[in-house]
């Protein structure tokens, strides 16, 4: 039975295919449109699940939509009401879309999967799952876990924004949910707003930006926007934002308590706004860890999933493992809105049709390498196509020279194997660096990916050696976990090094990976596995071997903008266009001096500010 699950027109549009329950196939449109976060009908990722699978539309049994759209404007409509005639210029742009493109969403889809197959009875198959729900499903039906406690956390569904579910072997209920406009992620986004990144894209910014910040607004937050009560529930008070009817995320009281108008995105960062930044980071954390402590306390269930997107949030997730309260963590790799096609496929199959879970004990989404691949006969063609210079190696000789690029200081495109599923490269369409490099960091922040230099990057490290560089003995394959380097790895700071601020901190050294060590010592851990990605193990493994070190930075193979890329002209054109020098694609090496200077291109200013 296969089972087709899909998210779409609010942003991250995904789909997800499942055969007799396993995954067989999931991806972003984003990343065949080539448009950052694409909201659209995901027609080209419903296309490749299929083709994976080798079926057509036609012997799908069932399509799952990952909400409620009736529901989700039954929010809308009570909201303006409830609120008038506050944010009538709100609601007259918002309507017109919500009638012509959003309310009727069951037409549409319908209209959408009859030109895959124009004769099939779409009707009677389709499915509308609760948002929340399907968070919680693609959290926890995938985990190792016959029993879980599962926390979601986002901006909105439908009306839910915060929810607790119990999962037990193919059974899965909310019991608690908290409303809008009360709102972790729309508290974190808000912020996001006034230091002057995109909502729904920058939060990631802003949890970087946050060790280079004191906390120093932590009382403000809880004294005027949020009433946290023991159990984790909070509200918010409203009078500080504008994101119920407004345009903006902030309303005039807000911009006065903290000292003037939202930043500019072409405005430089200044110390007020680090500090903004390291102290609604610090008030998400406590608001997490209250809520997962109460979770404990109330149900005695030992295992955590979380999804939704503050659940990408890595180092409030670090916080809660640390924390202890519980056994296991396991948190969904597309925790965001694309994760909710994966989900809503999973409720269908579970809790829908009653399928059982036949495994636990390891989780289900095969390292989240669910896109497509390509085989090196069709690398090679393609790459010829586009006029590419390489040379074709065997696996171990690849291996070796692409671990000597890393160990020259090199930066190193790696595209291998089956694209991920999810916002983080895993080491399938990665850009790879030497961690030790004290320069690495910036070099790849401002030559190859074109961003702010105070982003921090993540570090890949073979499984069986975590706990000799970082305070983690644990699994952490999808880069979702934040800990410390190991003490014996750091360096100690001088006492003038001690006395620097904020982004004056970025070029001081702290480990003895200084590519991978963000300034308060942390560092964003994927461990690698041999099972999961034997290519990529295989080449930290060589770099191990060439330099005793068993870490290279890895960050998504793209630029800010642009989706990671897929293909391996998406690939190429990436690494000429930025000064990434030498690329493995399958088994083709390629080294940048090699290429026609015609075929250069320019990517610095080729896509919009993320």
């Amino acid at each position: 039975m296969y089972v087709l699950g899909i998210s779409a027109y609010y942003h991250d549009s995904a789909a997800a295919l499942l055969h007799d329950g396993k995954i067989v196939a999931a991806a972003q449109e984003e990343r065949f449109t080539r448009k950052k976060h694409d909201a659209g009908f995901p027609k080209y990722a419903v296309e490749y699940c299929l083709r994976e699978a080798g079926v057509s539309l036609g012997e799908i049994e069932y399509i799952a939509f990952y909400d409620k759209p009736f529901l989700k404007f039954e929010r809308l409509l009570e909201t303006y009401v409830a609120l008038a005639p506050r944010g009538f210029s709100s609601f007259r742009l918002a309507i017109p879309v919500w009638l012509r493109e959003k309310l009727f969403l069951k037409d549409i889809l319908l209209k959408e999967f009859k030109k895959f197959s124009p004769s099939y009875d779409w009707n009677s198959r389709l499915r509308f799952s609760e948002h929340h729900l399907s968070h919680a499903a693609s959290a926890f039906f995938p985990s190792p876990y016959e029993e879980a406690a599962i926390l979601t956390m986002d901006g909105v569904g439908e009306w839910a924004t915060t929810s607790l579910a119990i999962g037990r072997g193919n059974s899965l209920e909310v019991i608690k949910e908290i409303h809008f406009p009360h709102s972790l992620g729309l508290l974190y986004s808000a912020f996001t707003y006034y230091t002057g990144f995109k909502v729904n894209s920058g939060e990631y910014k802003v949890m970087g930006l946050a060790p280079y910040g004191e906390p120093k607004y932590v009382g403000e937050i809880f004294e005027h926007l949020v009433d946290l009560k023991e159990d984790g529930s909070f509200r918010l008070n409203q009078s500080y934002f504008n994101y119920c009817t407004g345009l903006t995320m902030t309303s005039q009281r807000f911009h006065d308590l903290f000292g003037g108008p939202p930043r500019k995105s072409d405005e430089p960062l200044n110390q007020r706004h680090m500090d903004l930044a390291a102290s609604i980071q610090k008030a998400t954390e406590q608001i997490v860890l209250r809520l997962t402590r109460s979770i404990r306390r109330e149900t005695g269930i030992r295992n955590l999933c979380l999804a939704g997107g503050v659940a990408l949030n890595c180092v409030a997730n670090g916080k809660v493992l640390s924390d202890g309260q519980f056994d296991s963590v396991w948190i969904q790799p597309a925790a965001g809105d694309a994760g909710g096609a994966l989900g809503a496929a999973l409720a269908v199959h579970h809790i829908h049709l009653g399928q059982a879970r036949t495994s636990f004990g390891k989780d289900s989404m095969q390292g989240s390498y669910l896109g497509p691949a390509f085989q090196q006969s069709d690398i090679e063609s393609r790459l010829t196509a586009i006029g590419a210079k390489f040379s074709v190696m065997k696996d171990d000789e690849l291996f070796e020279l692409s671990a000597a690029a890393l160990a020259e200081g090199q930066a190193l495109g790696w595209f291998q194997g089956r694209m991920e599923f999810g916002p983080r490269a895993l080491g399938a369409r990665s850009v790879l660096g030497d961690a030790r490099s004290p320069t690495m960091q910036s070099v790849l922040n401002l030559k190859v990916k074109y961003r702010e230099s105070f982003r921090p990057f993540a570090p890949s490290v073979l499984r069986d050696d975590v706990a000799d560089w970082f305070e983690l003995d644990g699994d952490s394959p999808y880069m979702l976990l934040v800990a410390d380097v190991a003490k014996e790895r750091r360096l100690e700071m001088t006492e003038a090094e001690q006395l620097l601020f904020g982004i004056e901190k970025l070029n001081v050294p702290r480990s003895e990976i200084p590519a991978a060590t963000h300034v308060d010592y942390s560092a964003r851990i994927q461990t690698v596995h041999a099972d999961s990605n034997p290519r990529y193990h295989a080449l930290i493994s060589a770099f191990k071997h060439k330099t005793g070190c068993p870490v290279v930075v890895n960050t998504s193979f793209n630029v800010r903008g642009e989706p990671i890329v897929c293909t391996p002209e998406d690939a190429f054109r990436c690494f000429m266009g930025t000064e990434i020098d030498a690329l493995a694609i399958g088994n083709c090496f390629l080294r940048k001096e090699e290429q026609a200077p015609s075929l250069r291109l320019s990517y610095e200013s080729a896509f919009e500010l993320d």
